[in-house]
């Protein structure tokens, strides 16, 4: 008769390799950008998300407090660094001229976030997200804004025409506005993206020039 015995081997699933606790956190925030980015902040589950980074949601929640710190941390962050990259590559410009290339490039930069993020940015606005203090999601971006006002406030010679904590709002909300509502905003052949997108940063610039003269 054939058949198994005590001594027969018993195959075992193989063992998931270990990975250290910043590995499993890369992978959770890279699963959490594509979750979000498809289903906006309300529709994405932490289920979905540790199953996308090959991880249980029990290691999730380990690695984040909750939802709305992976979504700080895989969304917002990201910004908060970028501007710190930013001003580390691009030191204090001493003349006006290299000033307004400088704020020129990062106008167009943070363009560029904005665009690639609109869906995620979008869903937030509408669906509801991660809120700070006030419980305001757009507060999630407080250290962006603080670290953004602190920069200017560097860049200024004297008492400024208009606080630079309002102004860093006013110019992130110019940026957020034309890109969210670009179809309502622009009809059809008034202008192509690129022309908007300068037309802004001019608008910008200029805004930011008002503390400089």
């Amino acid at each position: 008769m054939s058949g198994g015995g005590p001594d027969q081997a018993i195959s075992k699933p193989a063992r998931r390799p270990r990975r250290s606790s910043a590995e499993v956190a890369s992978r959770l925030i890279q699963a959490a950008q594509e979750e979000f980015r498809r289903h906006g902040y309300a529709g994405a589950t932490t289920a979905a998300i540790a199953r996308a980074a090959d991880t249980t949601e029990a290691q999730l929640f380990r690695s984040f407090a909750s939802k709305a710190a992976l979504f700080q941390e895989a969304v917002f962050r990201p910004l908060s660094q970028h501007l710190e990259r930013f001003n580390a590559d691009h030191p204090l410009p001493q003349d006006d001229a290299s000033r307004a290339d400088t704020a020129r490039l990062y106008i167009a930069e943070l363009q560029r976030f904005v665009t690639e993020h609109e869906a995620l940015l979008r869903a937030m606005m509408l669906a509801g997200g991660p809120a700070g203090e006030s419980g305001n999601p757009i507060e999630s971006l407080a250290a962006y804004f603080e670290q953004g006002a602190a920069v200017q406030s560097a860049r200024i010679e004297g008492t400024p025409r208009v606080d630079p904590r309002l102004m860093v709002r006013a110019a992130f909300a110019a940026v957020l506005a034309n890109r969210l509502f670009r179809d309502w905003l622009y009809p059809a052949g008034l202008a192509d993206d690129a022309s908007i997108d300068a037309a802004i940063a001019d608008f910008v610039l200029d805004g930011i020039n008002a503390n400089r003269g």
